[in-house]
């Protein structure tokens, strides 16, 4: 497990578009593709981009699913657990307030987000 730093933005935010971000790199995409595609599913959800829902169902149209972390041992599973418990296979994860890509193990970030508690996460078919 490994963290790289990761900031598609090309205006060089590194708060609050961690969604458009996790997505982008999630897809194989660039952060203007994939900021429309949220925004574009946001309107027609009448929701905001950075939603749950929203985000999820761009990942869900792009054949993820979701998956919620097993409630065993809450605020002991972190992203870094996580990622060496998926070491290969493309995971976008939810914190409850962050969203982060992991691939093939290393986590793509701003910031070293390892530490964070994992709620929920989607996968492509084939991982889990």
């Amino acid at each position: 497990m490994r963290w790289e730093y990761y900031n598609p933005s090309p205006g060089g935010r590194r708060v609050g578009d961690c969604t458009v971000r996790a997505v982008a790199r999630a897809l194989g995409m660039d952060w203007e593709q994939a900021y429309v595609l949220l925004a574009d599913k946001g309107l027609e959800l009448m929701d905001m981009p950075s939603s749950n829902a929203v985000w999820g169902a761009v990942l869900k149209d792009h054949g993820f699913r979701a998956r919620m972390v097993p409630d065993v041992c809450p605020q002991c599973y972190t992203v870094a657990d996580f990622a060496q418990d998926h070491p290969s296979g493309t995971y976008v994860l939810c914190t409850g307030s962050h969203a982060v890509c992991l691939e093939d193990g290393t986590v793509y970030d701003t910031w070293d987000s390892t530490a964070e508690i994992v709620v929920f996460y989607w996968f492509k078919e084939g991982y889990r």
